[in-house]
């Protein structure tokens, strides 16, 4: 039979004849959805560097202009004709000092187009005074601002190499040099140079020398008082300067007389009217007719109005050198060149216009900082474009007066930007049009389909969002908020809910800008669609919390009114995140409380306890947590309201999701800090009573003796740690957290003894910090909380505390208590934090009253080390290990080489001087708290902000971990829903190979099967088998011994995994089932005192983790079973135990049914109870009618019958569709003694099969009183199966044999030694499980061996 194997390996051609079942693409699955595979957390928040911290402005700006008229400089040869033009003005056609004083004041006028509120000082042709006194005045006004030195050079020598620039005499009879290290002396910083001269370049390389010296004297100031320059004011740094030179150290200025002289300043100041000019120099300008450079002189419109010509192609050319500089610099120089400060990114856009124009005549504009080459960005040539188009209208404008047609520049940018959005691959390079996109945004015409369109860019992720926002994309949207428009605001709503989910720190200029009031009025529009108004609430989330200023505001818009109308909207995203902006808003914000309890708005909140969706309850926990969470003063009033809300919160005890349960431990934390005295109260008389009561410990070694023989093997497999309890507990012992209180005693001197470490936890995840905030040790053991929970449970405590026994205080304290005990590890760590830290403030509260009284003392116990745990203590100061104690109720992982516990021996109870044994290393007057000797803290010492310490580590990422929705993309096709997808791939793969698994199997069941005794597998499993369970399509098989799964590959032989299930000692496993086996499978264990665990990755290499796990049946003490019983007597239990089941208890039975998603639980109670695996909640309770446990479930969903086996022999019959009290609609009582298994075959018309432990067999069809058939086997039967599709059915029996039946009740097979060299005879069977489709039998027995047996092979 070659199956599995070759379908692994083979490709999916093998497939061409198979159809995957439909069916299995419509199955749900359970427990997949994101809050299963995800840790519930917020995203890490990038380093957002958007927001400039330091904007500045240019306040003073020194025109300094050496021009001399009529003169020209000895160095320079100018050409006939030459460049004349200064500022756009002819110097020759007005007196020389005209001339100067014109071109000053048209430079000045430049200037103010780009900065107008700056201060402007000309100083023409000046002295080195002049320019001496000019600056230190402009710095001196300027203080920390930015101040824009403008040097025109036309009319003195170049720069020199000694980095000096020229300046006059009084007379103008000699140029003076003015040394740049001077001029930096009196510019200060930070400022910014324009140098319009010849071999500009020079100043520049000379500044960074000069700047890098002045460094150097100031570093050697700072280490030597006595140098000269340390009693001076220290001269400033240069390093915040930016300079701006016309051309390279090497480089004349181009003299071409179509061009102006100050060819530099033009692009910096003019940059349209030089580069509409410079555009009909070129020679593609003829391609424009009729344009001459006298009628660019006529383009109609102002600058600043973009609706005219001569506006809109200043706003393309504004858009173009941005997204050009956006897409060439480094990300930081950006910001700083063209975000920081308006004239300056003014000044570089056009210097971009420099480069491309000034380049063409050989000259190279030098900035500083450098920027990369960009005058041949493909940028330029949509520019040529938009001025071309522009041009060839201007003939017809001017003379006929015709209208402007607008450029379609910014609509063709938005459709490339579109294209880039829907074609592209996810990893390539940013969109190059996204500072466009920016500018549109300032355009009534496209500004929708502009605003659309970057909601779809930043719905690409957080990397979006942070690109988005560097490009300077706040102010706009933030401005855009005043706008009326309604077709806006879904749109305006989605991209601040991107942006506030990657950057929350928005929220503070949103209610600066009354932006809240924006979405208030989003949320209260009930026209608005359910996910608009989510987000919405989502962002009114962001702005209230932690931020009081946002609270107050949002409180005075209504907010909780606003809510609370919406928490019963059908849409559950909504509804989750109302609830969460109800918690956010009243978080320690008194008045929003009040305005919450006018408005009854925790009553409100008590529907969505029982949402069916576990993100809207947990949500609501939260709300309902922070709520009572106010440390604001307390009156009856509130008194009364938190424990109203606490008592509802305690009834989501059960609840089936870890994230409510653990939202729960922390809301009731809150709690816990503000009525802490009330609890320490409750702490201490919880912690009394545990110790003057002695439970009948179930944790008796002896009592589970039946399954239990002493180890022989010593090659004990180690077993592989597991996820979930590495994080959380030591893995050493599972939850070996046994700090007692036991160990509590007095020393010689009457003071408090020694806090002994003996039994510290050497993981560093579990020695979190709860006894104290500078202590390493629960105070309270696992064991401990466990006796207490199950103490109060059945003892009477009524007369021991008295009236306050059945207060709110000691009910939330038993709820913590069962949360403690919880068997999703993450819930009860947290309830530990709790119980420890309120346990650590009892003792320490009531430590003066307890040294008097000793003898309460001296009956308490220290958990006794073993003999494993003393070695140690001979080695001195070395810490003491982990020791199994007798109190302790765990089972060790790795597991020990023999299987039974060590023997528990006499308690050891100190007398008034005695230490416990372990912690005499330390000195005796070690106080009771601290780490060790070195840090003695002061006795009476109250750790301060205690009252924080448990609401400030307890948290559960529940909020960020929802808001991480928003950050992810919304609107792509989820990746099981993209046909080309591996996900897609591999399900298909696995629905094909579901398919030909069946059509094989079918093919040999229907042939029938007449022997099944071929031994295909047989393997020494790690623990005694309590449950086989094949998994239905691969070749992998789940054996539970009482507390760990071993996974077997029954093909291949060979073991898989093993690991621990994490259920506490006293309990055992029960039962197995494969969830989702036809796709994703996942393993559920369910445990004999009533906890379900979910597990995912077992059998894989990588390391098995648990998904979730709950209480499934809250009511089923394990104490209710196993009577505890001397080891004598165990032995004749283990022959008996079979026959006497009523002792043992059904411990847990489950059913699942894949096409509901509903998992039916019962066992030692008198219900059946059905969970809802997508809701994660209970969703109905059957009761049995019967006064006996249940020991079998079956169900079949078409007819939605469930068939239930119990302990007094009758099988019961229900109809879950029908109410509680009517749903009990047939009873057989045929069979004598305990029903072992009842199964409903799945056909419409199917029989009930139910078989007792007597060996009758009887079949009863569902409509007739009577049984139809009855079939007599084996007496003493342990386990039985009946193979779904063949009709066999095999009995395991204690007499150390299995027999195989087929329909007729014939025996086919007999099956009593193994095959092998040795032919050992089988050991008593314990369990036994038949393939869902292959005939393959499963079998476990006490010997530890687990065997399957198959049809002959000639069949497969």
């Amino acid at each position: 039979m070659k199956m599995d194997a070759d379908l692994l390996h083979s490709p999916a051609v093998g497939f061409a004849e198979e159809e995957a079942d439909m069916n299995d693409w419509e199955l749900p699955l359970a427990f997949m959805k994101k809050r299963h595979s995800e840790k519930i957390e917020g995203s890490k928040a990038l380093a957002q560097s958007w927001r400039m911290k330091d904007r500045m402005k240019t306040v003073s700006v020194a025109l300094v202009l050496c021009l001399n008229v009529g003169v020209d400089p000895p160095d320079v040869v100018k050409t006939s004709p030459c460049a004349r033009l200064e500022c756009w003005i002819d110097p020759l056609s007005m007196s020389p000092q005209k001339a100067l004083e014109t071109i000053g004041a048209n430079l000045q006028k430049q200037y103010e187009n780009w900065q107008p509120r700056a201060r402007y000082k000309q100083s023409l042709d000046p002295t080195v005074d002049e320019v001496k006194k000019l600056c230190t005045s402009l710095r001196r006004n300027a203080k920390e601002e930015r101040v824009l030195f403008h040097y025109n050079g036309h009319g003195v020598p170049r720069p020199t190499v000694n980095g000096e620039i020229w300046v006059f005499n009084k007379n103008y009879t000699q140029y003076i040099p003015l040394s740049i290290y001077d001029l930096q002396t009196w510019m200060g910083s930070p400022s910014i140079f324009v140098y319009d001269c010849s071999n500009a370049g020079i100043i520049v390389k000379s500044f960074k020398q000069f700047a890098l010296q002045r460094e150097q004297e100031l570093e050697v100031a700072a280490i030597n008082p006595s140098h000269p320059l340390a009693q001076m004011p220290l001269p400033p740094s240069m390093k915040n300067c930016i300079q701006l030179a016309a051309c390279e150290a090497s480089e004349l200025l181009p003299m071409n007389p179509d061009l102006p002289a100050d060819l530099f300043t033009s692009c910096l100041t003019t940059p349209i009217k030089i580069a509409l000019r410079w555009f009909c120099m070129q020679k593609s300008a003829k391609l424009v007719p009729g344009v001459t450079l006298d009628l660019i002189e006529k383009i109609p419109g102002r600058l600043n109005d973009r609706r005219t010509p001569l506006g809109e192609l200043n706003w393309i050319f504004t858009a173009i050198t941005d997204t050009i500089a956006w897409n060439v610099l480094p990300r930081d120089l950006f910001q700083k060149l063209f975000r920081q400060d308006l004239l300056v990114a003014s000044l570089f856009r056009n210097f971009l216009l420099a480069e491309r124009i000034m380049r063409s005549y050989n000259c190279t504009p030098v900035s500083s900082p450098r920027l990369p080459p960009t005058y041949m960005h493909a940028m330029w040539q949509a520019w040529d474009l938009a001025v071309d188009i522009c041009l060839s209208q201007l003939p017809t404008i001017i003379e006929e007066g015709t209208a402007f047609r607008h450029s379609p520049f910014f609509a063709e940018q938005l459709t490339a930007f579109q294209v880039w959005l829907t074609m592209g691959v996810e990893n390539r390079n940013p969109p190059e049009q996204l500072p466009i996109v920016l500018q549109v945004l300032l355009s009534q015409v496209h500004r929708l389909r502009a605003l659309d369109l970057l909601g779809r860019f930043l719905d690409l992720g957080p990397w979006a969002v942070s690109l988005a926002l560097s490009v300077g994309i706040f102010p706009y949207v933030l401005k855009l908020l005043q706008s009326s428009a309604r077709e806006l605001r879904p749109l305006l709503v989605f991209i601040w809910a991107k942006i506030l989910a990657v950057d929350s720190s928005c929220q503070a200029d949103l209610v600066k800008d009354n932006g809240h009031k924006y979405f208030l009025s989003v949320l209260a529009d009930s026209y608005m669609p359910a996910e608009h108004r989510t987000m919405a609430v989502f962002i009114l989330a962001v702005i209230v919390n932690s931020y009081s200023t946002g609270q107050e505001a949002c409180l005075q818009g209504n907010l909780i009114a606003n809510c609370l109308e919406q928490l019963s909207d059908p849409h559950p995203l909504l509804r989750q995140w109302v609830a969460i902006c109800l918690g956010r808003i009243w978080q320690n914000f008194d008045p929003a409380r009040w305005c919450g309890v006018r408005d009854s708005a925790h009553e409100k909140l008590y529907t969505l306890l029982s949402d069916p969706i576990p993100e809207v309850r947990c949500a609501a926990v939260f709300a309902l947590g922070t709520f009572v969470g106010n440390s604001a003063e307390r009156t009856d009033h509130s008194t009364t309201i938190d424990h109203n809300v606490a008592m509802m919160l305690a009834q989501l005890l059960n609840d089936g999701s870890p994230i409510v349960r653990k939202e729960l431990v922390v809301a009731l934390s809150h709690l816990v800090v503000q009525y802490e005295s009330n609890f320490c109260t409750v702490a201490l008389q919880f912690i009394e009573e545990e110790k003057n009561y002695t439970v009948p410990s179930p944790a008796n070694p002896s009592e589970l003796g039946n399954l239990t023989p002493v180890r022989d093997s010593p090659a004990i497999p180690r077993l592989r740690s597991v996820n979930s309890y590495t994080n959380i507990r030591a893995v050493t012992t599972a939850r070996n957290l046994n700090k007692s209180l036991q160990n509590l005693n007095l020393n010689e001197e009457g003071g408090p003894a020694a806090f002994s470490p003996g039994n510290l936890s050497t993981s560093s995840s579990a020695s979190s910090t709860l006894g104290s905030p500078d202590n390493d040790e629960y105070i309270l053991s696992f064991e401990t909380i466990d006796k207490m929970r199950r103490v109060s449970s059945y003892s009477s405590l009524n007369s021991l505390i008295g009236v306050s026994f059945n207060s709110v205080y000691t009910q939330i304290w038993r709820v913590l208590l069962h949360l403690a005990a919880d068997p999703f590890p993450e819930v009860s760590d947290l309830a530990m934090k709790v119980l420890n830290c309120i346990a650590y403030k009892a003792m320490m509260n009531a430590r003066p009253q307890r040294i008097l009284d000793s003898g309460s003392l001296t009956q308490s116990a220290p958990a006794s080390p073993t003999s494993k745990g003393t070695h140690i203590h001979q080695a001195g100061g070395s810490p003491p290990m982990p020791s199994t104690s007798s109190s302790s109720l765990t089972n060790e992982v790795p597991k020990p080489p023999t299987r039974d516990q060590p023997a528990p021996r006499p308690p050891y109870t100190p007398t008034l001087g005695g230490q416990a044994p372990h912690s005499h290393q330390f000195p005796r007057t070690r106080k009771m708290f601290d780490k060790g000797p070195e840090q003695a803290a002061e006795d009476g010492d109250e750790p301060c902000g205690h009252r924080n310490y448990i609401s400030a580590t307890l948290q559960t990422g529940l909020c960020d971990w929802s808001a991480k929705y928003f950050a992810q993309p919304v609107t792509k096709i989820p990746e099981e829903h993209d046909l080309q997808s591996q996900v897609r791939m591999e399900r298909q793969w696995r629905f094909l190979r579901n398919a030909r698994v069946k059509r094989l199997s079918r093919s040999i069941t229907q042939k029938g099967v007449s022997r099944l005794d071929d031994q295909i597998f047989i393997n020494r499993n790690p623990g005694v088998p309590s449950v086989v369970k094949f998994h239905p399509f691969n070749t992998c098989i789940a054996v539970a011994d009482k507390d760990s799964i071993c996974f077997w590959d029954w093909e291949k032989g060979e073991r898989l995994d093993y690991f621990y299930n994490g259920n506490p000692r006293y309990s055992r496993i029960t039962a197995m089932e494969y969830l989702n086996g036809h796709d994703c499978s996942l393993l559920l264990t369910a445990t004999d005192d009533g906890a379900l665990r979910v597990w995912k990755n077992f059998a894989d290499q990588k390391n098995p983790e648990m998904v979730t796990a709950w209480q499934g049946l809250s009511d089923m003490l394990p104490t209710t079973r196993g009577q505890p019983s001397t080891s004598a007597h165990s032995l004749t239990r283990r022959v008996s135990i079979y026959l006497d089941r009523s002792k043992q208890g059904a411990g847990m039975v489950v059913d699942w049914e894949q096409e509901t998603g509903l998992l039916m639980t019962s066992g030692d109670v008198r219900v059946i109870r059905i969970w809802d695996t997508d809701r994660e909640m209970k969703v109905q309770d059957i009761p049995t009618g019967a006064d006996s446990c249940v020991t079998s479930l079956s169900c079949d969903s078409q007819r939605s019958l469930i068939v239930a086996g119990l302990g007094d022999g009758s099988v019961r019959v229900f109809d879950r569709r029908m109410g509680p009290n009517e749903c009990r609609i047939m009873t057989y009582r045929e069979h004598g003694a305990w029903v072992v298994k009842a199964h409903l075959q799945k056909e419409t018309d199917g029989h009930i099969i139910s078989v007792s432990v007597n060996g009758d067999v009887r079949f009863f069809e569902p409509r007739t009183p009577d049984s139809v058939n009855v079939l007599q086997t084996v007496k003493g039967l342990t386990a039985l199966d009946i193979h779904p599709q063949a009709n066999l059915f095999a009995c395991g029996s204690m007499n150390q044999f299995i027999a195989v039946y087929n329909a007729n009740g014939d025996v086919i097979s007999n099956i009593k030694y193994y095959d092998g060299f040795m032919g050992q005879r089988i050991g008593a069977i314990s369990c036994l499980a038949f393939h869902p489709h292959w005939p393959h039998l499963a079998v476990g027995s006490n010997d530890y061996y687990m065997s399957i047996y198959s049809a002959e092979k000639r069949l497969r």
